[in-house]
């Protein structure tokens, strides 16, 4: 039988599905699984590897921190670091055209990833989708109204007026309250794919960890527990949703915590890894070992069905966890959701696309994706990581703190040619302590 090569996006979705299958097994072995699988393929062992450890999912034997993998990686190639990009897969599973006609999602190069382009002209202006959030952790202002019952505890629609239409969560009682009020029967109904397990009433172990998001003001880390609880409650259906959703969030671009600071290292900002413990610490007492026999309880009461070994893998780990926080990290949009097609998104500090949240008075967290210049087909959609009032140095600072490497965009160039004009190199910026605090904690 003779043998053919493969592109490596199917490649790629082969073995995740196969690594979600045999969690346990390491390359060679999944090498051979996979030609026994697909035997007209050819490909080879180390291909397999590369392609694995982009997508994370080498087991790892070793503990080491982020400055000993880079000292070590440094003496590989000459004293300078290996810059480790953040790696994403598609998802073989999404549907496009649910939400636009007009586009269509692109797997560029394993550094690039994946994106949007036009598959049709798209005029300045023009609407080219709306989305509503796979979850949402909403910015603080409007996550202390959900819990003070001003604000929809699925949609974060402000509530101004109670009404017969405002609906309370199902488990609130006078003796274990929760604050959590929705506009509708429908957001009430939409919210238990996620708020049964952050539900004080259900899950009083979620407490301490909200609180400390909320204290430490790491969106990431509440933004995890809402992604956590929903992959735990899809494990609890009858329904291929658990599948679903696992595809979703595993096809996310993803940077752990650890590989992140390789590239901080040399600025000198170390990880407040004593945090990071801390916050793993109270996320496994919410989702998996709470505290006291009450709260043992509740949880078994939410969770009666085993979690998958195959999930609990994915989940709870440390080094699983680390990586969690950096994949939220790198796809939250500004306002704190989650967004299946909006993730697919890249950088340019001049984009051709905007995000609005314009349904303020019914559905504050549907974002809105609006052309801000003609976009040809084939042209790709853009939106800016940063804050694009800052100048080129502070720019690539900030998308070089997430692993991206130094934007080329026209923007960017034509900037680094003035400043190598006027001889300044474009290095005007003071290092700012605020912001080597927070880097620290994991926060930018």
């Amino acid at each position: 039988m003779s043998r053919h090569a493969v592109l490596d996006d199917e490649l790629r979705a082969a073995l995740i599905t196969l690594k979600r299958e045999k969690p346990t097994l390491g390359v060679a072995k999944i090498h051979t699984l996979l030609l026994d699988t697909n035997p007209t393929w050819s490909v080879s062992e180390k291909r397999v590897r590369r392609l694995l450890q982009e997508e994370g999912l080498l087991n790892n034997t070793g503990t080491a921190n982020a400055s000993e993998k880079a000292n070590d990686e440094k003496e590989q190639n000459g004293g300078q670091n290996t810059r480790v990009y953040p790696s994403s897969s598609l998802n073989k599973t999404l549907d496009v055209n649910k939400w636009s006609k007009k586009i269509e999602v692109r797997y560029f190069d394993a550094i690039k990833g994946k994106g949007l382009v036009a598959k049709e002209a798209i005029s300045q202006g023009e609407v080219i989708w709306k989305e509503d959030p796979f979850i949402l952790a909403p910015e603080w202002e409007i996550y202390d109204l959900q819990v003070s019952s001003r604000a929809c505890g699925f949609c974060s629609t402000i509530i101004r007026d109670r009404s017969l239409l405002h609906v309370p969560c199902r488990a609130s009682t006078s003796s274990t309250p929760c604050p959590a009020i929705f506009c509708n029967r429908l957001c009430r109904l939409q919210s238990e794919k996620v708020h049964l397990l952050l539900c004080p009433a259900r899950n009083p172990a979620s407490i301490p960890l909200l609180a400390f998001a909320r204290k430490t003001e790491w969106l990431a880390v509440h933004a995890l527990a809402q992604c956590t609880s929903r992959l735990l409650l899809a494990s609890q259906a009858d329904d291929d949703s658990l599948d679903l959703d696992l595809q979703v969030v595993q096809s996310l671009a993803v940077l752990g915590m650890e590989e992140r600071f390789r590239t901080l290292i040399d600025q000198g900002i170390e990880p407040d890894r004593e945090t990071w413990r801390k916050a793993f610490e109270l996320y496994l007492r919410t989702f998996k070992e709470p505290k006291t026999a009450p709260e043992q309880k509740k949880l078994a009461k939410v969770l009666r069905k085993p979690i998958p070994e195959s999930l609990q893998k994915e989940l709870f780990g440390y080094d699983t966890f680390l990586r969690g926080l950096g994949r939220i990290s790198l796809n939250l949009e500004a306002h704190g959701g989650l967004y299946k097609l909006h993730s697919h998104l890249n950088h340019s500090c001049s984009p051709n696309t905007s995000v609005r949240h314009l349904d303020q008075r019914t559905a504050l967290s549907r974002i809105t994706v609006i052309a801000k210049t003609d976009i040809n087909p084939g042209d790709e959609l853009l939106i800016s990581y940063t804050d694009p009032r800052c100048d080129l140095r502070a720019r690539r600072r900030r998308l070089a703190e997430w692993g991206f490497g130094p934007c080329q965009c026209g923007r960017c160039l034509a900037e680094e040619e003035e400043a190598r004009a006027a001889g300044s190199g474009g290095d005007n910026e003071a290092d700012n302590l605020a912001d080597q605090l927070r880097a620290g904690l994991g926060l930018v």
